[in-house]
C-alpha cells in the first residue's frame, strides 16, 4: 500500500536536490553573464537569486522542463528581471528628477495627485484600472492578468494603449 505522505516527502526531496544541483551548476555562469549586462556583481547576484526563488515558487512547472529548457528559463528570467529593474529605475529617476526641480511652494502632493487624476480621466476604464495597478501599485502584468482574468500579454497591450493615450493627452494640454 502506497503512503501518500512518504511519496510527497520523496518528491520534495528530489526537487530540493535537483534545484541544489542546478544552483551549483548554473549560479556562477548566470552571475558572470548577468554581471556583463549590469556592470555590477552585487546586482547580478541579486537578480540570479531572484530567478532561483521564482523557480522554487513555480517548481511544479519548472520540474516538468528538460534540463536545456530549465537553463534557458533561467537566462530568460534573469534578463527579464534586469529589464524590469531598469524600467522601474528609469520611472523612479524620472519622478525624482521632476520633484527635485520643483520647489515646495510650486508642487504639493495634492496637486501631483490632482494632475494624475486629470490625466487618468483620458483613459478608458479598463486601461485606467490596469495602469493604476501596474504603475501606482506595482503589480506585474501577470498578477494583473490573474486579477482581471486575462492573459498577461493582453495586460501589456492595454498598458501600451494607456501610455499612448496619456502621451496624446499630455500633448494636447
Amino acid at each position: 500500500m502506497k503512503n501518500p505522505r512518504k511519496e510527497k516527502a520523496m518528491a520534495e526531496e528530489y526537487t530540493e536536490k535537483m534545484m541544489e544541483q542546478m544552483y551549483k551548476r548554473l549560479y556562477p555562469q548566470l552571475v558572470r553573464w548577468c554581471q556583463k549586462m549590469t556592470s555590477d556583481k552585487r546586482t547580478a547576484e541579486e537578480l540570479v537569486q531572484e530567478a532561483f526563488l521564482r523557480a522554487l515558487l513555480h517548481e511544479e512547472i519548472f520540474i516538468g522542463l528538460a534540463e536545456s529548457q530549465q537553463r534557458a528559463w533561467f537566462y530568460r528570467t534573469v534578463k527579464n528581471l534586469y529589464i524590469d529593474s531598469v524600467r522601474r529605475g528609469k520611472w523612479e529617476l524620472t519622478a525624482e528628477s521632476f520633484l527635485e526641480t520643483q520647489t515646495d511652494s510650486e508642487i504639493s502632493e495634492e496637486m501631483f495627485m490632482v494632475e494624475w487624476g486629470e490625466l487618468l480621466m483620458h483613459l478608458p476604464k479598463l486601461e485606467k484600472r490596469i495602469f493604476v495597478l501596474r504603475y501606482l501599485h506595482g503589480y506585474t502584468s501577470k498578477q494583473i492578468g490573474t486579477m482581471l482574468h486575462m492573459p498577461a500579454g493582453t495586460v501589456r497591450a492595454k498598458l501600451h494603449e494607456a501610455r499612448k493615450h496619456l502621451r496624446q493627452a499630455i500633448g494636447n494640454q
